[in-house]
Parts: C-alpha cells; structure tokens; sequence
C-alpha cells in the first residue's frame, strides 16, 4: 500500500469516528448490513482495501430508478464524509466503513433508516434548490452535499503556472537517464489496429484537468505486444456489447513534466513523478472507459476521468450497483489481457511488460512523420 493509500485509510477511519459522534438520536448496538446483495457481502469485501467483485455476474443490473439519480453522492464534511449510494436496487447510506443501512422511501426527498440499524429509526431528508440536491437533513443535523461530478462534467484544477509556461520549461527539460538494456520501441496507433476502438483524447482538448490542450493531435499510440493486448480486450467486449474508449495511452515525458509542475502537491498522487517516469511515457499505459457499442454512448461510471477524488479509486463504495458493474467489466476485460489497474485511478491500466520499454520523448508529430517515412 502507498503512502497515498495509508493516508486516505487514517483520514477514514478518523472521519468515521467523527461521524459516528456526530450523527444525531439515540445509537442502537452496532450491526453492519452485509447480506445477499450488499456491496459488503461475499467477494466485494473491503470497503477501502484492494479488493473488487471478481466474480461480477454476467447480468447487468438494473438502472437505478430515476427519481433516485439525484440524491446519489457524498455528504458532510472532509472529516465526517458519508455517503447515499444505490446498491441491490435499493437506495442506502454508508457511512464510516462498515454501517450500511436501507433508506426506506416515504415520499419523494424523504426517507427512514431501520429502527435496528446504529442510528436508530431517524429520518432522513433532503434538501433541494432550484437545480439540485443541496445537502440532507438526518434526525435535526443538517449536512451538505460535496461537490460530485456529473454527466459530461470536465474536473479542472487551476494549474500553478500558465500552460504555456509548463509547456515551455518541460521541453528545456530532458527524461531520466536509465541503465539497461530495453526493448526497441514499436509504437503502433490503437485505433488503426481496431477501427472499432474510439478516441476521447482529452489532452489535445481543454477538456482535461488542466484546462488547455497539451497535444497538437489527437492520437493513441502504444507498443506492439501492449496495443494488441487492448484490441484483444476490444474484441471480448464486442460479445458483451461494449467497445474501448481511449482518452489517452502513450504520453511524450515532456507532459508528464507539464503535469507534476502544474498540480499541488497534494493532488500529486494522481500524476506521475517526472523524475521516475510514468509508465504512459514507455507506451504501456492507457486510460480508457467503455462505450456502448449501438448508440456510440460512453459507459457512465462512479467518477469521471481524470478525477482527483476518491471517486476515482477503482474499489470505491459510492454510486450506483450499474456504475461500479461497468467498472468492474472494464477491469475484468483489461487483466485477463496483462494489465494491472492502478490503485488511484480505474480508468488506467498498465501493461506487464512496462519494465522493458524506455521512457520516450517522441511527439506525435514526430511519430507521424517516422511512421510517414518507414512505409515503402
């Protein structure tokens, strides 16, 4: 486990406590929800450790009901966070780690919790403005809602120097020097490998986390052996009726440098360390998500890529039962191909053979034209 990690479990089991103080009406003796069904039950196990569904069933589960969709999300404060999320068909409240509890219906934006749950049968109500759900009032404590991604939401952070200047001090820059011996670099483009794989290249957008383009072209390159095991995954997909969606695979160092320089430090567990190199700059990396494969739709998940959030772990709680199934699905997918999912991020996976490939510096431009010249 990262230091990231252990970090996030302290605040956690900190927040927990503090909700459990917090929380209003009389405490009944504590007992956790984990029956048939539950997001607690069987293999989906630690709420906040690495495990995940690995047995996720072949059945897709049901949408959640749409009078429901609004209230999903994340409550309270950093310390005393909880969460409304939809499991087995039912709306439920999860807060610490282990307290999962029904919310019964009792109209539209009122709910019950279980008399023999460990807050008691409080009622729970939520709060709404003119365009959304502002927070939930349990028993007489108000708590507001966090802010949460929807669809079509870009996460932005405000770089701490103009992207032109990153831009500018990253290519004076050089990668690491490395020792050893590694493979010679075979850089072949995703979608021309499978024409069904789509591209959402979002770095050669504004809509990225930086708010600026940081590619000239929208392009997907990886190598060979770590290209053809994404096509592979691609066409398993096809059977299930999803295909590939890429937002970004093979990464010149020269952003990575862009990225570390411009994020604070305390969102720096979501990029990579220049110094060390990412796996994206060895072209064994690559951010994807599902998409529907009659309407051309993306899959929506628990979070929204490139997220700097918790929402973005691939073993987080919260969302809905279809969300975290397409998740899952994606992972599935990916490891039975050699890849490994990152432990901060579930949309990014790395191929087994990154150890092999040296980090590269090569523009897609530069691509383009080597690929151009080496055709007969």
């Amino acid at each position: 486990m990262t230091y990231s990690s252990l970090r996030q479990v302290s605040t956690t089991l900190l927040a927990a406590f503090i909700l459990s103080t917090t929380f209003a009406a009389a405490q009944a003796p504590q007992t956790h929800s984990t029956g048939e069904g539950s997001i607690l039950a069987g293999a989906k196990g630690h709420l906040f450790g690495d495990q995940y569904n690995q047995h996720t069933s072949a059945t897709q589960p049901a949408a959640i009901k749409p009078e429901w969709a609004a209230l999903i999300g994340e409550y309270g404060s950093e310390m005393a966070k909880f969460y409304v999320l939809e499991d087995d068909g039912q709306l439920k409240l999860l807060s610490g780690w282990f307290d999962l509890e029904i919310l019964h219906p009792k109209s539209a934006d009122v709910f019950q919790l279980p008399s023999s749950g460990p807050h008691g049968a409080q009622t729970v109500t939520f709060q709404r403005d003119a365009e959304s759900i502002t927070g939930v009032e349990i028993g007489s404590v108000v708590y507001k809602r966090r802010p949460f991604d929807a669809p079509g939401q870009v996460f932005q952070i405000t770089p701490l120097k103009p992207v032109p200047d990153l831009r500018k001090d990253a290519l004076a820059n050089k990668p690491p020097v490395e020792s050893g011996e590694f493979r010679k670099p075979d850089l072949i483009e995703l979608n021309k490998l499978d024409p069904t794989i789509k591209l959402d290249i979002r770095y050669a957008t504004s809509r990225n986390f930086l708010g600026s383009p940081l590619y000239l072209q929208p392009r997907a390159y990886m190598e060979r052996p770590a290209a053809e095991a994404v096509a592979r995954a691609s066409q398993h997909l096809h059977s299930l009726g999803y295909g590939l969606l890429i937002h970004d695979s093979y990464r010149p160092w020269y952003v990575t440098k862009m990225f570390w320089e411009g994020t604070p430090p305390e969102k720096r567990m979501f990029v990579a360390d220049p110094a060390k190199g990412s796996k994206h700059n060895r072209g064994c990396a690559v951010d994807l998500t599902l998409y529907n494969l009659k309407t051309g739709e993306p899959i929506r998940m628990t979070g929204g890529y490139d997220e700097m959030s918790e929402r973005s772990y691939p073993f987080y709680p919260g969302g809905t039962s279809s969300e975290r199934w397409h998740r899952d699905l994606l992972r599935h997918a990916m490891e039975a191909e050699g890849f490994t999912v990152n432990e901060d991020e579930w949309w990014h996976f790395d191929y087994k053979d990154w150890k092999q490939y040296p980090i590269l510096n090569l523009t897609f431009e530069n691509l383009a034209r080597e690929n151009r010249s080496s055709r007969p």
